[in-house]
């Protein structure tokens, strides 16, 4: 059957030989798991948490089952990362000119490889495409929103039963989105790599403050810059996304010790989170600029990588980050924009280095307990086959 005829035809239809057949020899077989997102994690593609997220899932599923993270560019290619398989499907056109909505002929075609499709962002056209092929052919279909989107079929009507279940990362997410309550909607979390991610062996002195992060206007990082105390360094690592705020950060910055690296590999990230006196995400819902932020943070992966070395954080009191960051624990929540509130919690880690080093502990036990890529990776796992 062409794919054109595939995607005619209604999800659901009974009698489906293809269907029937697909569902009884992936029943006979190990799992396979295609995880379908816009843009793969890197220099070469998108340095943002959504994207790091779906790979380091996918990097460590496929220490458990055959799996491949399927994404888009302006050519095909392929090749391995550990036991995982990334395909890069080439020709990707941007679905009215949206540069986080590509699409692509050959969609499809990764698609059969797999029992199970595991799509990262719901607001894209791909997801909804990969849910309708997915439904006629047997294929079990998953989602996780990580923020942002585009055009799609889901401006004009209700896609949540599309997916067979989805994949949260918060509860702020699942209430965000009417879910609560409902049997096919899941908190699955973050993860972090907590071997890779640890603690400086002896512990290293620790002065500056550290932002990790694109750099963009919603996530407050104007406010930290006002927040910090005179004595107090600032380091701030990520993208720039656009081209005005960093120009607008680097005038606020220039009577403060403040230092932008804009680009910088995951051995020095680690380093730079192992020396921090404190570790901040100022997320806002009203930008310098005056924009309303309607989604903020959907969980917080920095915060979670900086835990697991042991470094205490800061967030605002937004989105799912107050799931993680226990106040007074592993670090403090203060209400976002409240440059006051920052600057007083930044203060304190400078003051009370012992105290400090007790939070990153608590922080690290709390990764390890809660918050292991294993442990995410077993959850979506049982999730999948319950269906």
């Amino acid at each position: 059957m062409p794919d054109s005829a595939l995607l005619a035809s209604p999800p659901g239809v009974a009698g489906d030989q293809s269907a029937v057949s697909h569902r009884e020899n992936s029943a006979r077989r190990t799992t396979r798991v295609v995880h379908l997102v816009p843009a793969r994690f890197g220099i070469d593609g998108v340095m943002g948490g959504a994207e790091r997220f779906a790979h380091q899932l996918a990097r460590h599923m496929a220490e458990e089952v055959p799996t491949r993270l399927v994404t888009f560019g302006e050519s095909d290619s392929s090749f391995c990362d550990r036991k995982l398989t990334v395909r890069v499907i080439g020709r990707a056109w941007r679905v009215r000119g949206q540069s986080a909505n590509p699409i692509a002929p050959g969609l499809l075609r990764e698609l059969r490889w797999a029992d199970v499709v595991h799509c990262h962002q719901r607001f894209v056209l791909a997801a909804s495409v990969a849910a309708l092929f997915c439904r006629l052919s047997g294929r079990r279909v998953f989602v996780t929103d990580l923020g942002g989107g585009g055009w799609d079929l889901s401006l004009y009507l209700n896609t949540d039963r599309w997916f067979h279940g989805h994949l949260h990362l918060s509860e702020y997410s699942r209430a965000g989105y009417g879910h609560t309550g409902r049997p096919w909607a899941h908190v699955i979390s973050g993860g972090v790599d907590t071997q890779f991610f640890s603690p400086s062996a002896p512990p290293r002195e620790r002065r500056a403050a550290l932002y990790v992060g694109r750099i963009l206007p919603h996530k407050g990082i104007d406010v930290l810059i006002r927040a910090l105390p005179p004595d107090m360094p600032l380091t701030i690592i990520g993208r720039a996304y656009d081209a005005r705020y960093l120009e607008d950060l680097r005038q606020l910055a220039s009577a403060k010790s403040v230092d932008f690296n804009l680009e910088c590999g995951d051995d020095d990230l680690v380093a730079a989170y192992r020396r921090a006196a404190c570790v901040i995400l100022p997320s806002v819902q009203r930008t310098l600029y005056g924009e309303r932020v309607d989604s903020a943070e959907l969980l917080g992966q920095t915060l979670l990588e900086a835990m697991a070395c042991a470094t205490p954080v800061i967030c605002s009191a937004l989105g799912g980050m107050p799931e993680i960051v226990d106040d007074g624990v592993n670090g403090f929540v203060v209400p976002p924009g409240d440059c006051d509130a920052l600057r007083q919690r930044l203060r304190w880690f400078a003051e009370h280095p012992d105290e400090a080093a007790a939070m990153g502990a608590a922080g690290r036990a709390q990764v390890v307990a809660k918050f292991t890529w294993p442990r995410v990776v077993r959850r979506c796992l049982e999730i999948y086959r319950s269906v």
